[in-house]
């Protein structure tokens, strides 16, 4: 059984920039280092935190072992999605949908960039962490977090453009 092809929107003949195809291939990277630190931590490997610190906050082991193994999944699956919007390959969505939502997980992304930005330096996440290498390993590993609000709104604009030459 065959079915049709859909007819190709000019907008899908619109390559991606290179720019834009590395930028969201870097925002699936920036993800990667605070996963692995969540699932060492998970594992019960030393990251900075005593026992009695992941016992009685972050419920490890317990049912924290699954929080924070689901929360990884979770943010590597959406560092994913800017791929969807540098390829032709399979598109879930109509493009104007696909850029709304992309502009919305933008905007999200600044708010959750920002409000990390303040947890990080509050004092109560600061008294849980042994000071020194532990904070210096944590920083590295969840500094390149910040760099995906800036790289997510570039590729959707650029999205957002080659659907707007298409359209034209």
């Amino acid at each position: 059984m065959t079915t049709a092809a859909a007819p190709l929107s000019r907008a899908s003949t619109v390559p991606a920039p290179v720019w834009a195809r590395r930028a969201a291939h870097a925002i699936a990277l920036c993800a990667v280092p605070s996963g692995l630190w969540r699932i060492a931590m998970a594992s019960g490997v030393y990251v900075g935190y005593s026992d009695q610190v992941l016992r009685d906050v972050f419920d490890i082991p317990g049912w924290g072992i699954a929080y924070v193994v689901g929360l990884t999944v979770i943010a590597e699956l959406a560092a994913l999605l800017p791929l969807l919007l540098v390829t032709d390959r399979w598109r879930p969505l109509r493009p104007r949908t696909l850029a709304a939502l992309a502009w919305t997980v933008s905007a999200v992304l600044v708010l959750v960039a920002l409000w990390q930005l303040w947890v990080a330096f509050a004092v109560e996440s600061q008294t849980y962490m042994s000071p020194g290498a532990a904070q210096t390993v944590w920083g590295f590993v969840f500094a390149p977090l910040c760099a995906i609000p800036v790289l997510m709104t570039a590729v959707t604009w650029s999205y957002t453009k080659r659907i707007r030459a298409g359209q034209e």
